[in-house]
């Protein structure tokens, strides 16, 4: 029970952190504020359902693909904290995070009528550091259908919090601000830093012991 409950909690933590269901509400208002509300929430559900399919398939099949490349779950793991470091250093000073989005990609956002699956989905809910931190989550519990399961739970509950913040995104930034918001991201940022230093120092024991 103990080790489900640490796997729950460090999933849970882990996923809120990259997904930052609290960030996603103002760029939610940005793209699709002044939208009716029946096509504001048709674009928050397709969106969680596009980067949920994603993060699942990734949970399900992303080893498997790790293997085909001949790329080890250690390495992976190194790569993958390097990552959410950096994402973690532009959270704590507050910067646009070029490995979540680009200035370009937000410049053609700011234009499509329908920003659901980009840049909602891709890459703000299922970006790389959302896809490499449930890779890196699955493959703890490989073998060991209650471990994924509670992996999968509770990324659902995450995307489910996502899809709040993305309908009551109004409120939200009225109620917090956006220096609220900046506050929350940059806590966020300082959790996400010392989770991807332990991704990268498990990554290399994991290297070490299998060469020793």
């Amino acid at each position: 029970m103990t080790d489900l409950l640490a796997l729950a909690t460090q999933t849970f933590l882990t996923m809120v952190v990259v997904m930052d269901p609290v960030g996603l509400a103002p760029v939610f208002i940005s793209l699709a504020g002044s939208r009716p509300s029946f096509e504001r929430r048709k674009i928050a559900i397709k969106a969680i359902s596009v980067a949920a399919g994603i993060i699942f398939l990734f949970a399900f099949f992303g080893e498997a693909l790790l293997h085909h490349l001949g790329i080890s779950i250690h390495s992976f793991k190194i790569a993958g904290g390097i990552l959410l470091f950096l994402i973690a250093l532009d959270m704590v000073f507050a910067r646009p995070s070029g490995a979540k989005e680009t200035e370009e990609e937000e410049k053609e956002a700011q234009n499509r009528q329908d920003p659901s699956v980009f840049p909602l989905a891709i890459p703000l809910i299922a970006g790389p550091g959302t896809l490499a931190s449930i890779m890196i989550l699955s493959s703890k519990a490989s073998g060991h259908a209650l471990d994924i399961l509670v992996v999968i739970g509770v990324t659902v509950v995450v995307l489910a919090l996502c899809y709040l913040a993305l309908r009551l995104s109004g409120q939200i930034a009225k109620v917090i601000g956006l220096t609220g918001v900046h506050v929350v991201t940059r806590v966020l940022g300082v959790l996400l830093g010392a989770l991807a230093v332990q991704y990268v120092a498990d990554g290399a024991w994991g290297i070490i012991q299998s060469n020793s």
